[in-house]
């Protein structure tokens, strides 16, 4: 047998790796927080027919399965919406599946996208998780790009966030950066000292094109959205994991508060930034391989 790349009291890794094939291989229940940040929609058509099974947790499911387990037939409600979705759901579902196996029993995952799929994949992470497992949607609201004349410009993202455990989760808002009050005049000065906390809503402008956090990776966001999340539903020395990885925001912001982290991606341009980001605080290696990469530029 093989030396698992990943352990418990290892260190943090960044691996070069087909998330669908890498995932597996991690054992149950090892991250407190697992954020994800998947392509919106994969956009390739799909002809074919399937039957997705979905494990339903309070036992209500239409079919029984490994170890008296219930499950749900889902995809067929779904199954009228056109060919671009068709494929998006085969491909989300199964890597969010792996999430749910992956979370300890108090964590959370964070699902990072936008207005055009969030609302199919609610439907299939309460599938997934249960109902009962939905915390929030948090809205990423920015101002940025250009501006439509035919109807209201969309300027923001939608993150869901669901837990393992509706009764058990990990939540500390204490360790949360505040915001300013928008009316400070009608709260105290002590108040307004202390900034208020955030809501579901995070006002947070993108990247900054000429930033010292550009790495220059296309779809790179912003450490601060992501320390809030980290910051909230995890503590110093948990391992925190991301297999959409990109640009490894989430590694940075997990190195800097001190949680253990695993980034995964199968793009080598962002195994490189990464990298170049996060060599210092990670080993990067290949999962076909189980070898060290070389150093970014070398």
């Amino acid at each position: 047998m093989s030396t698992p790349l990943w352990t418990p009291d290892g260190g943090s890794l960044v691996v070069h790796a087909d998330n669908a094939e890498f995932l597996p291989t991690l054992p149950d229940g090892s991250f407190t927080m697992i954020y994800v940040d998947p392509p919106f929609n994969t956009g390739r058509a799909q002809r074919r027919q399937q039957t997705t099974m979905v494990r339903s947790i309070d036992g209500s499911g239409d079919r029984i399965g490994f170890k008296g387990r219930s499950y749900s037939t889902v995809k067929g409600l779904l199954s009228s919406y056109d060919d671009a979705f068709e494929d998006y759901w085969a491909f989300l579902e199964p890597r969010l599946a792996e999430a749910w196996r992956l979370l300890a029993d108090d964590g959370t995952l964070y699902v990072h996208l936008d207005y055009r799929e969030v609302h199919y994949a609610k439907v299939m992470l309460d599938a997934l998780f249960g109902r009962d497992c939905f915390l929030n949607e948090i809205i990423w609201a920015y101002d940025y790009g250009g501006r439509a004349k035919n109807r209201w410009p969309a300027k923001h993202d939608n993150i869901l966030v669901y837990v393992k455990n509706p009764d058990a989760y990990h939540f500390d808002n204490a360790e949360v950066d505040r915001e300013p009050y928008m009316a400070p005049g009608l709260v105290t000065p002590e108040k307004v000292a202390l900034g208020k906390l955030p809501t579901d809503v995070w006002w947070h402008t993108i990247v900054s094109p000429t930033g010292r956090e550009k790495t220059g990776y296309p779809t790179q966001k912003p450490e601060g959205l992501l320390r809030r999340a980290v910051a909230a539903s995890s503590r110093e020395g948990d391992w925190v994991l991301d297999f959409f990885a990109g640009s490894g925001t989430l590694g940075a912001v997990a190195a800097k508060l001190g949680r253990k982290f695993v980034c995964v991606d199968a793009n080598p341009q962002a195994i490189e930034v990464m990298s170049r980001r996060l060599g210092s605080a990670a080993s990067v290696v290949s999962a076909e391989t189980g070898r060290p990469l070389p150093a970014a530029g070398a």
